[in-house]
């Protein structure tokens, strides 16, 4: 695919030939930025989306925050989406984590509802959860209950997450978090059964 071309997944991308209304023209101060964004006649809006066959077009995430697990391409927003929909998540973000055969591993770090106590039981039952939803290779393989790192205006700091992640000691992993792993295979199908 070349870029410039209409595809079903991708980046956003506008022609600038026919300079929409309103759009901006740079970063102030950023030369470099700017010229990022306005490449070969398209503005770049650093956000990927895919087509269906309606002409819909579904935001899967930023381009700066996808990353690759097991050379698949995972979108934070997709997942995180999906860990939503369980009744005693608030809030959560996504984030690669490493891992030595897997390059890196979908982590989420979660807030829960008021009502909820994080423990096993409930990371259990988060894992089955997101078994049920989401394809194997898109599954939480890690899971931390912890409060997020927000921006003055209320928007997780997931970039501040991936760099505690990447620079995490193994041998120092927190109390409240679990692996996927850790869980027997019987445990995660009695609590399927159960649901």
């Amino acid at each position: 695919m070349q870029e410039g071309e209409h595809c079903k997944k991708g980046e956003i991308c506008l022609d600038l030939s026919a300079r929409p209304l309103g759009l901006m023209q740079g970063y102030l101060d950023d030369r470099s930025s700017s010229m990022r964004v306005g490449v070969n006649g398209y503005y770049h809006t650093g956000d990927v989306a895919s087509c269906d066959p309606d002409g819909y077009i579904f935001c899967v995430g930023r381009k700066d925050e996808l990353f690759k697990s097991s050379d698949y391409r995972l979108s934070p927003f997709e997942l995180e989406s999906a860990l939503i929909e369980h009744p005693a998540i608030a809030e959560a973000a996504v984030v690669p984590s490493p891992h030595a055969v897997r390059l890196a591993v979908p982590k989420a770090f979660v807030v829960l509802r008021p009502g909820y106590q994080p423990n096993r039981e409930l990371a259990l039952e988060l894992f089955t959860f997101m078994r049920v939803r989401l394809a194997p290779h898109k599954r939480i393989r890690r899971l931390e209950f912890s409060a997020l790192p927000k921006t003055i205006s209320g928007k997780i700091r997931r970039a501040e997450l991936r760099m505690i992640e990447q620079g995490r000691e193994p041998e120092k992993w927190n109390a409240l978090e679990f692996f996927g792993e850790d869980f027997r295979p019987e445990e995660i199908i009695e609590a399927k059964r159960r649901r």
